[in-house]
C-alpha cells in the first residue's frame, strides 16, 4: 500500500527529535554526553517511589490505582498542585488544574486548543524543539517573540495576516535551550503585548523549581493574576512538570489556567487518552507529599554545583571568540560559536574523534537559523568527566 497518498499533509511538517536521536548515544561508554536535558537517574527518589507505589497497590487501594479515573485527573494530588501554586503566588483552586502526561502533552493540547493552519505563534528565537513539535502538528507559522524589542503589536498582526496571531510560547525560567530567564521587565511588556493582541500565553515552568541563586521572580500568572485579581480572568496558562525534580517517567505533568481553559482541554483528555495513568498519579501525590519539601533543595545543591563546574571548564578551555549564557538555574548552557562554525558539522566531527555529544543550535530555531550554536547540559556529570568533555570541546575547537 502507498501510504503516502492517505497520510494527512500535516505529517509532512512532523520531524524526528534530533535530541531523542542523541539520547542514544548515552549507551556508549566511550561518549561524554552532555546532549540530553535528563535529570540524574541517581538523584530520583527511587525508594520513595517504591514505598508509595506498594501503597496504592495495597488492600485498600488498588481499586483506584487500577481503575479508570476522572480525566481531570487524581483529587489529591491536584489539591496538592493547586496548594503549591498558591506559595508562587498563583492562587488556584483544583478546578483550575488538569493532570497531563507529562508538560509535553500539554504542548500538544495547547496548540490543537487554539491554533488552525496559517495561525501564528510567537516563540523564542531558539525554543524549546519540543514545542516547535507539538505545534508543528497543526500546521501553524512561527514568529519571533523578543519581549525586550520595541515591536509594536500591529506589527505582529500584519505578519500574521490572512490568520492571526494566538498565542506566545515562552519558558521564562532558565529556558531550554539557552538558560535565560526573563526579567519582570520582560514579564510585564508580554503581558502588555498579549493584551494589545488578544492572545493567550503559554508559560513553560519545567525548570522553575530549579533554582540556584540569584533572585526568584514571581510567574508571568502571578503577575497577571496581581493586575487583574483572579486566575480566571487571566489569559496566561501555566504548564508544570514533575519530570525535572521527582521522576520523567511517570509522565506526570500539569496545566494551570482559568476553569473556563481546563473544561476545554478536559474534553480533549477525554477523546485522546481518558486521563493519566491513575497509579502513576498515585504515587506520585504520595512521594510529592512527603518528600518534595526535602529533596528539592538536594537537587539544588547537586545540580548548582555540576553548573559551576561546567562553568569553570568554559572559562579554562574555551577559545577566543566562543561566549556562552550563565544560568542561575535549570539544566542548560547555550554556546555562541565564532561566525562560519556550524554546530551539526562540529557535532559529526566531534563523535568520529573527540567523542563528546551536544545538540546543535539550529534546531531549536523555526526557520534553521543558529548553525553557530550548541547546548550543553550539565546535570549528568561531576568534575572529572565535566573537565575532560569541555577540555575535548575546546580541542574540537581549536582545531575547527
Amino acid at each position: 500500500m502507498n501510504w503516502e497518498q492517505i497520510l494527512a499533509g500535516r505529517m509532512s511538517r512532523m520531524k524526528a527529535s534530533e535530541i531523542r536521536e542523541l539520547l542514544k548515544l548515552l549507551d556508549q561508554p566511550d561518549i561524554i554526553s552532555f546532549a540530553g536535558g535528563i535529570p540524574d537517574p541517581k538523584l530520583f527518589p527511587a525508594e520513595a517511589f517504591r514505598d508509595a507505589m506498594t501503597t496504592a497497590l495495597s488492600d485498600s487501594q488498588y481499586a483506584t490505582s487500577l481503575q479508570y479515573s476522572v480525566s481531570e485527573g487524581y483529587g489529591p494530588l491536584r489539591d496538592w498542585i493547586a496548594d503549591q501554586m498558591g506559595l508562587i503566588g498563583v492562587p488556584c483552586t483544583p478546578d483550575n488544574i488538569l493532570i497531563t502526561s507529562g508538560s509535553q502533552q500539554a504542548l500538544d493540547y495547547l496548540g490543537k486548543l487554539m491554533l488552525s493552519p496559517g495561525d501564528t505563534a510567537l516563540v523564542g528565537w531558539p525554543t524549546y524543539l519540543g514545542a516547535l513539535g507539538a505545534f508543528n502538528a497543526y500546521e501553524p507559522r512561527f514568529d519571533r517573540l523578543d519581549p525586550g524589542s520595541n515591536r509594536e503589536a500591529q506589527d505582529y498582526h500584519d505578519a500574521a495576516a490572512p490568520g492571526r496571531v494566538k498565542f506566545a510560547y515562552l519558558s521564562a525560567d532558565f529556558a531550554n535551550p539557552t538558560g535565560v530567564t526573563l526579567d519582570q521587565a520582560g514579564r510585564e511588556r508580554l503581558l502588555d503585548l498579549a493584551e494589545e493582541l488578544d492572545i493567550a500565553i503559554i508559560e513553560d515552568a519545567a525548570y522553575q523549581t530549579l533554582r540556584y541563586d540569584g533572585t526568584a521572580i514571581p510567574p508571568i500568572l502571578a503577575t497577571e493574576i496581581a493586575r487583574k485579581g483572579s486566575i480566571d480572568a487571566c489569559r496566561t496558562i501555566y504548564s508544570g512538570s514533575f519530570s525535572k525534580t521527582l521522576a520523567p517517567g511517570l509522565r506526570i505533568g500539569w496545566v494551570c489556567a482559568a476553569a473556563s481553559v481546563i473544561g476545554r482541554l478536559v474534553l480533549m483528555k477525554q477523546a485522546a487518552d481518558l486521563h493519566t495513568s491513575t497509579l502513576n498519579q498515585i504515587a506520585t501525590h504520595i512521594v510529592a507529599r512527603d518528600h518534595f519539601a526535602d529533596h528539592i533543595p538536594s537537587l539544588r545543591e547537586t545540580y548548582g554545583r555540576r553548573r559551576d563546574l561546567m562553568l569553570d571548564a568554559l572559562d579554562r578551555e574555551m577559545p577566543e571568540g566562543v561566549t556562552w549564557t550563565r544560568p542561575e538555574g535549570g539544566m542548560f548552557v547555550w554556546l555562541t560559536l565564532p561566525d562560519g562554525t556550524d554546530g551539526a558539522e562540529l557535532l559529526a566531527r566531534s563523535l568520529k574523534t573527540e567523542r563528546i555529544a551536544f545538540v546543535p543550535g539550529h534546531a531549536f530555531h523555526p526557520d534553521g537559523t543558529g548553525r553557530n550554536t550548541i547546548r550543553l547540559s550539565f546535570t549528568l556529570h561531576e568534575k572529572e568527566l565535566v573537565d575532560e568533555g569541555i577540555a575535548r570541546l575546546g580541542r574540537l575547537l581549536r582545531a575547527s
